[in-house]
């Protein structure tokens, strides 16, 4: 199946970082299609599913010869295919229960969990893909690295499936890589930091951004000092302002943040699908500089997307009315399957023309940051929250994004862990009360001063950031200033430890 699914030319990382500088875009784009137009003609032939869902919508099976057929075959999702039909329908042949899986969940946050197996190949594609920042972020064939994987450890997939890959590739390049597991244990994170950091060259954290924050906060209420490691770090799971990053690095005495962090986009759906290239993230910050270039970039952004680089051969992305669909022959092989992520495809190409017309050679930008050679002839792919990821407030959406913003404030960040969960109630009034739900640092309690505060700074920065709250708060100046309620650390009501954080609440 690897052989199948996993080009034999994507599989050595050392010559796909080659290729990746030598060919030129469209040569990856033309792959790309490649493989989603001979994804869709194998499951109509092989996935009983696939079969009835396009029967019942009598679309004419043959295979597509432009990206225009392409467009015409219509996308599924959960609801109107995934739960829609049985497990064993939904695989290759319609065989499931005599398969050799490996079985992630979806953590629920948007709905009932969905489970979805996941095959060696995917490891080992993962495992391709760290390979390639490790070696050209990281420089691990030069040196000792420790690997704490800090993300979850249960059935979800960012702590296992991390693991596998770094397993994997480890013995394939003959690394000087060590692993160490302690998942979402602050405690067994520092510990592990401090017993085996100064015994390798560098050390790399994988974690949320919540939970680093965490582990940033317990470390320095220990007097842990942090630059006395060579540390970088991988993210996963959702997006953080540079802000955020500029703190971690900051905190920490990162010498690059180009290099030295990095996020990825993925999906238990699909597993990892992009990440943070240096290139990326210098577009990023240098667009939060230049308006129009934001404007140009990101045409429809109401905040602030991850933009990351992918490999269309194995994930081959599309942009529909602002949404975002993929194709990946993953463990439920999926044709234009619908993420319910809002965001956009774009192409290197007109990345370096929208800045040229603002007078701006990104090849100089390059150059200037020290990333010359870390750049890839492939396209980028933005995300912003889930669509289905927000409250509705007297008719318009609240982000957890603006109110992360007013929790990485430096008061805040003073008795506050940046863990919250917001949701909408409906008062004695029946008047909808918009309800934030904010976690203290250990050892800190409640206040009125700082309700008081925090209130100011939540409705100061969503005042600022949201149009339609600052009109509704115009008309409602008392019905829209928000709820906040403080819960001690790691309080089992929003904040249980061992979970991944949830931080909407739908009621």
């Amino acid at each position: 199946m690897l052989s199948e699914t996993f080009p034999k030319d994507l599989q050595n990382p050392v010559n796909l970082i080659a290729q990746l500088q030598k060919q030129p875009e469209k040569y990856w784009q033309e792959r790309g299609f490649l493989m989603a137009k001979d994804l869709f003609w194998q499951k109509t032939q092989r996935v009983p599913a696939y079969k009835k869902f396009l029967a019942g919508r009598n679309i004419n099976l043959k295979l597509p010869d432009t990206v225009s057929d392409f467009d015409k075959i219509p996308p599924v999702d959960k609801d109107n295919y995934l739960r829609k039909y049985k497990r064993s329908d939904l695989c290759w042949d319609g065989n499931f229960s005599n398969q050799h899986w490996v079985i992630s969940t979806t953590s629920g946050s948007t709905g009932k969990p969905y489970y979805f197996p996941r095959q060696d190949f995917q490891d080992q594609q993962y495992a391709v893909t760290a390979e390639l920042y490790l070696r050209t972020n990281f420089e691990i064939h030069k040196k000792s690295t420790l690997y704490i994987v800090a993300f979850p450890m249960g059935a979800w997939i960012g702590g296992l499936f991390t693991y596998q890959a770094l397993k994997n590739l480890s013995k394939r390049g003959d690394y000087r890589l060590s692993i160490i597991t302690p998942g979402i244990s602050t405690a067994d994170v520092l510990n592990a930091l401090q017993n085996l950091g100064k015994d390798f060259d560098q050390v790399i954290i994988g974690s949320y951004a919540p939970f680093l924050k965490d582990i940033l906060d317990e470390g320095d209420r220990l007097g842990l000092d942090w630059k006395q490691y060579n540390l970088g770090f991988v993210f996963s799971a959702e997006g953080f302002s540079e802000d955020f990053r500029d703190y971690v690095a900051k905190k920490t005495g990162i010498d690059n943040i180009f290099k030295k962090t990095l996020n990825h986009y993925g999906t238990v759906d699909m597993g990892t699908m992009s990440y943070e290239t240096p290139l990326a993230i210098l577009v990023r910050r240098l667009a939060l500089k230049n308006q129009n270039i934001f404007r140009r970039l990101f045409p429809k952004a109401s905040k602030l997307p991850t933009l990351t680089q992918y490999i269309p051969e194995q994930f081959y992305f599309e942009e529909v009315e602002g949404r975002l669909l993929c194709s990946s022959f993953s463990g439920l092989p999926l044709v234009r399957y619908d993420l319910k992520d809002s965001g956009g495809v774009i192409g290197l190409e007109e990345v370096k023309e929208i800045f040229l017309k603002e007078g701006i050679d990104l090849s100089n930008e390059v150059k200037l940051a020290g990333i010359s050679d870390t750049i890839w002839n492939i396209p980028f792919v933005y995300v912003y929250e889930r669509t289905d990821f927000s409250v509705s407030f007297f008719a318009f959406q609240v982000y957890p994004e603006t109110i992360r913003k007013a929790l990485m404030e430096d008061k805040a960040r003073e008795y506050t862990t940046g863990k919250f969960t917001m949701l909408v109630r409906e008062n004695e009034q029946m008047d909808q009360v918009l309800q934030i739900n904010i976690e203290l640092k250990k050892g800190f309690s409640e206040s009125n001063e700082t309700v008081k505060a925090l209130t100011e700074e939540i409705t100061n920065i969503l005042t600022a950031e949201n149009s339609e709250y600052r009109k509704t708060k115009e008309m409602y100046p008392e019905k829209t200033v928000p709820e906040i309620i403080l819960w001690p650390y790691e309080h089992e009501n929003f904040f249980k430890r061992g979970v991944k954080q949830k931080w909407i609440k739908n009621r």
